[in-house]
């Protein structure tokens, strides 16, 4: 395995990207879904000069900073995810290896191999996110296993997502022994509610629940339901 399969929680960081052409933008569009405290982005062109409303969008968002200048090795310091995105091959590799010199995790769009670290292609409904990737070997091949995965998965398992995160304080706040709360969490996802969900019926849903659920928190049902069905 040639990367460590990882999900980063970004609240609170800062993160860079060197290079905002249609790579680099849908980097910070990404990026920006995660909630950092902060974005640099470097590029040479002037802002004012900007036509296009969608990039323009991303530039003004209030958690991005933009910059009209080249990029200098000290702009990584502090940084704690760094994209190289540029057309130049010379200057994503001063990106990288301003990244090696301080420990700092980067993406090389054009050499992946000297980066350390890759953006798997996503699909993402709700707070469902499935990532898969191919190690850098096809980028096509990812796209094309993304299509079927989302014809396959569909909007089914969105809604299950939301209502486990419901239902888990409600199991941890019981405190029963963790095998007990694994057996619940279990027969839930083996259950027929996402299908139940999916069919908007209420009176099936409320029927699986009460079955699987301890019984303190049947009085909990409705809500656990809320805006599902």
């Amino acid at each position: 395995m040639r990367y460590y399969p990882l999900l980063l929680d970004l609240h609170g960081t800062h993160c860079l990207i060197v290079g905002f052409g249609k790579v680099g933008q849908r980097k910070l569009a990404t990026l920006l879904k995660a909630n950092p405290a902060q974005v640099t982005v470097l590029d040479t062109f002037s802002i004012e000069e900007v036509e296009d409303a969608d990039m323009l969008q991303l530039l003004n968002n209030p958690f991005v900073t933009y910059s009209q200048r080249s990029f200098e090795a000290s702009d990584v310091a502090g940084k704690t995810l760094v994209f190289a995105s540029t057309g130049s091959r010379t200057v994503n590799k001063q990106v990288s290896d301003a990244c090696a010199a301080h420990n700092i995790l980067c993406n090389v769009i054009d050499d992946p191999s000297s980066g350390t670290f890759t953006v798997p292609a996503h699909i993402e409904k709700g707070d469902l996110l499935i990532t898969l990737s191919t190690g850098g070997a096809s980028p096509a091949l990812s796209r094309k296993i993304k299509k079927e995965l989302e014809k396959q998965v569909g909007d089914k398992y969105a809604p299950v997502v939301t209502l486990m995160g419901r239902i888990r304080p409600l199991i941890l706040e019981l405190a029963n022994d963790t095998e007990q709360n694994t057996t619940v969490f279990r027969n839930l996802v083996s259950s027929d509610i996402a299908t139940a969900i999916q069919k908007k019926d209420q009176i099936a849903a409320e029927s699986i629940l009460r079955s699987i659920l301890p019984e303190t928190l049947h009085s909990n049902i409705g809500a656990l339901l809320h805006e599902l069905i």
